[in-house]
């Protein structure tokens, strides 16, 4: 049985080693071996807390969603929901970018190298853990914020969050993959634009959309931003 992994245990000692390796060497480094080595530990260490590799990887799982959870947490809450669901998203790329392979283990469709799922009925699967649910209940209420404004017209926000969460994460897959290299700027060029389509969808206006969404953009990069805007008024 998989133990909750507390923070300055083993089993967390465990986990953030293999999320290390994940991060510098990918899911075929681990192992149960490697992951004792990188965590300073014997091999039974493993087995002891866990059972196995595949209990760990659940762990792990359930460690990246608290990540992301703790991220969603963080940010900003302002009266422009708009704004706030844009945020998300690229906290969400922030996270898939700075360890890939921790993302896909945690929503990748394939099972690869190591990623083995564990046996029986009772598995807890991405959707329905309880740490991916505490993850994704920021993205329900921000979009039940949407809803209850003016922005956009009458709609289920648990629709509005799954439409949502589908194109933020296919948009970070195929970032991942490496299928927008040719773009100068991807998040600029394709995702903000994807973002102000799916809002004006809903019923935004185009221009309140946009503005919104280059808000966010400022905010994160306020010299690009401001170079930008002074091309425009050339």
């Amino acid at each position: 049985m998989t133990q909750q992994a507390i923070a300055g245990s083993v089993p967390e000692r465990l986990v953030e080693a293999t999320v290390r390796l994940l991060a510098q060497e990918g899911p075929s480094a681990i192992k149960a071996r490697t992951v004792a080595t990188e965590a300073g530990m014997s091999t039974i260490a493993v087995y002891h807390h866990f059972g196995g590799i595949p209990e760990l990887i659940t762990a792990v799982i359930d460690h990246g969603y608290a990540g992301m959870e703790h991220a969603f947490a963080a940010t900003p809450v302002t009266d422009d929901p708009v704004q706030d669901l844009f945020s998300m998203a690229l906290t969400t790329r922030d996270l898939a970018r700075a360890n890939p392979h921790l993302y896909d283990l945690m929503f990748g469709l394939a099972t690869r190298a190591t990623y083995r799922p564990t046996a029986g009925k009772d598995v807890r699967r991405s959707g329905h853990s309880p740490a991916f649910q505490a993850a994704y209940a920021h993205l329900l209420d921000a979009c039940a914020r949407l809803v209850e404004s003016d922005r956009v017209g009458p709609r289920d926000p648990r629709v509005v969050a799954a439409a949502l969460w589908s194109f933020v994460h296919g948009y970070v897959t195929l970032e991942l993959g490496g299928h927008f290299t040719d773009f100068d700027n991807p998040v600029t060029e394709v995702m903000a634009p994807m973002g102000v389509t799916f809002c004006v969808g809903l019923g935004d206006d185009p221009e309140l959309a946009r503005a919104s969404h280059e808000l966010v953009l400022a905010r994160r990069s306020p010299a690009r931003t401001a170079k930008r805007a002074a091309r425009r008024s050339r």
